[in-house]
């Protein structure tokens, strides 16, 4: 049986056996936008490797403060990368931030084909080290960083993960991503708007000037990059 190309660059790096033997009998599923994969704390039973969809990781909200987004999935990865520690309870909440297909993979055949294939897992441990890097300087930008050139990164991370300039985030979700309130959002994006770098309505969200957004960008979206082209460039 031919395996159609994985579109996703972890899947990519496996070898063609192994590949096979996590895809056999599987089709792309569709995940929709707002979709809860994962709830943090509970068991992980699928691992998500996403084609054009886009996944928040999300922490969970306390009394004080809304859930914050550490982390963005696309094609580049994988949803569930905790269970290459070996554990199989969710540290946070993957959330669809936009629709699109995915490959599915039961968490156990997952781990059994990991165990068995240290080359493939060490590949998998680069990528476990990006998303750790990830979240470090997610913390540093919030703390340190204004809302508008995080929102100016926050979008183009969204690009580059779905592959277009026009995509739908809502304002809650937004307000996620910065850790602010839906006033705060409204006020970065209108900002960005104002400045002839994005459209944005209910929504809807188009980047109309790149190199304009990407200099708007505070500069862990460069490091964010560099840091992704590293990993994808190792042996």
């Amino acid at each position: 049986m031919t395996m159609p190309e994985p579109t996703n660059l972890l899947l990519s790096v496996l070898p063609s056996k192994l590949r096979r033997k996590l895809l056999i009998r599987q089709k792309p599923v569709w995940l929709e936008a707002s979709t809860a994969l994962v709830e943090l704390g509970e068991k992980t039973r699928h691992v998500y490797f996403p084609i054009d969809a886009v996944v928040s990781l999300l922490t969970a909200p306390s009394a004080e403060n809304a859930a914050l987004e550490v982390g963005l999935v696309g094609n580049e990865g994988m949803v569930g990368v905790w269970l290459l520690l070996g554990v199989d309870v969710a540290p946070l909440r993957a959330v669809v931030q936009g629709s699109g297909l995915a490959w599915r993979v039961e968490a156990k055949t997952f781990r059994r084909e990991m165990s068995a294939n240290r080359n493939v897992r060490d590949k998998f441990n680069r990528y476990l080290y990006v998303r750790l890097v990830q979240l470090a300087q997610t913390a540093a930008c919030t703390r340190f960083h204004v809302v508008e050139s995080r929102l100016a990164r926050s979008l183009l991370m969204t690009r580059d993960r779905a592959h277009s300039r026009e995509f739908h985030v809502t304002q809650q979700l937004l307000a996620h991503v910065l850790g602010v309130r839906r006033a705060g959002v409204t006020r970065a994006a209108t900002a960005l708007r104002r400045r002839k770098l994005i459209r944005y309505s209910r929504g809807d969200i188009e980047i109309t000037d790149e190199r304009g957004l990407e200099k708007a960008a505070c500069g862990c979206y460069a490091t964010d990059k560099e840091t992704y082209a590293a990993w994808s460039g190792a042996g």
